[in-house]
């Protein structure tokens, strides 16, 4: 449960930066009534890329923090990157100029990251075969509540980016008991991870590299596409198709529940069929998903981002599974920040790559549809993936073949 609740906290944190993207361009930019993208949302879709790509670039430093948890323990490491990360999240609201805001939230988001990763790693070694896509669902779940409730209080703060990055300081207030309450998982205490991990932060044995490539191809992939598919959402409805905040909100809320649906379907996929099988179907949900977000019609643009939605609630139970499955306890955090870094480098294209494509085609709808090909494509990655379901950890399959534990 601790674990859940750092894991809402640090969606509060980082889908921050999605909610009001759109407030901080039209805050540090200019608005008038011309018909560009410039005109409507402030600034040139490939500075706002660029500067989402540097943000997201930053997550690249969560693969250290998350290696670290794989020597000095998950508890210590999740402890002090939650409060470092809402720390300087939150103290962007007082940033002065656009760039200030993006080097604030740029040094905030690789604590944060590092929390998305252990928390994960924690959820998987403090359950059996049986229950772990389910835990790691509900980890995903959680960062979902703490998405919605960052995105509920901006329709009912003050308008501007400002009250809602300093609502991100209000987790803080929970440390006491997080601190009280989270504790080391058994499997990681047994490990004695000091004397047992790489001596080289990051590093990974041989036999296990051919396996991470792939989970890495498969992370980037997914992260071309939810990259700028979740991050330009609300520029998207807001300064392109003129939705209220408090629409936005509503569609940001319905995807809770329809991001529950995901993972339930993602657990029950992972379990009785395969944790390849369940990954491959939430890599096609999220291409689809994807286009028909920014394919230039209201309906279309609520029916695909649930879409994606959906997807991505599916995708993660098998993904994190498979993960933990098939390295072993003393790298099963590090395995999680390279999978990070995966995605972070897949969003910086993606982000990049979507500004630059809709500033070349005039509009969101063409970019969407080429970058939605990229995690279609890379479902090709799975095929040399060993299939874990029903392993426990360390790499003990099932007593029979596909058994389920």
């Amino acid at each position: 449960m601790s674990a859940a609740v750092v894991s809402a906290a640090s969606g509060m944190g980082q889908f921050a930066i999605t909610a009001v993207i759109g407030d901080v361009a039209r805050a540090f930019g200019t608005v008038d009534a011309g018909t560009d993208l410039t005109s409507q949302i402030g600034l040139q879709a490939t500075t706002l890329g660029i500067a989402l790509a540097v943000i997201r670039l930053a997550s690249l430093a969560s693969l250290p923090g998350s290696a670290i948890a794989d020597h000095l323990g998950r508890r210590r490491v999740l402890l002090l990157a939650l409060v470092v990360g809402l720390a300087l999240t939150g103290s962007s609201a007082f940033a002065p100029t656009f760039w200030t805001w993006v080097a604030l939230v740029a040094l905030a988001r690789p604590w944060l990251s590092t929390v998305n990763a252990v928390s994960g790693v924690v959820a998987a070694e403090e359950t059996s075969a049986r229950y772990r896509s389910w835990a790691i669902g509900l980890i995903a779940a959680t960062y979902g509540i703490g998405s919605g409730v960052i995105s509920i209080g901006r329709s009912l703060l003050p308008e501007g980016f400002r009250p809602v990055m300093l609502a991100v300081f209000l987790p803080l207030l929970a440390l006491p008991w997080l601190a009280r309450t989270l504790v080391e998982p058994p499997v990681a205490a047994r490990a004695h991870l000091a004397e047992t991990a790489p001596a080289l932060p990051g590093a990974v044995p041989r036999p296990h590299r051919r396996d991470l490539a792939r989970l890495v191809a498969v992370a980037a992939g997914i992260a071309v596409a939810t990259g700028p598919g979740f991050t330009y959402v609300f520029v998207y409805g807001e300064s392109i198709l003129g939705l209220a905040r408090s629409t936005m909100a509503l569609v940001v809320l319905a995807a809770g529940p329809v991001g529950l649906v995901g993972l339930l379907a993602g657990r029950w996929l992972s379990d009785h069929v395969g944790r390849r099988p369940c990954v491959a179907v939430g890599l096609v949900g999220t291409g689809l998903g994807f286009a028909g977000t920014y394919s230039g019609a209201v309906p279309l643009m609520f029916v695909g981002y649930l879409v994606g939605i959906l997807a991505g609630g599916a995708i993660g139970p098998g993904l994190g599974a498979a993960a933990a499955e098939v390295f072993p306890t003393e790298v099963r955090a590090t395995v999680a920040g390279w999978l990070a870094a995966a995605g972070v480098l897949g969003a910086v294209v993606g982000l990049a790559g979507f500004g630059i494509l809709a500033d070349a085609t005039g509009g969101f709808g063409g970019a969407a549809r080429i970058l939605a090909l990229v995690p279609v494509v890379v479902t090709l990655a799975l095929r040399r993936l060993p299939e874990t379901r029903g392993w426990e950890l360390d790499g003990r399959p099932p007593p029979s073949p596909g058994a389920v534990a």
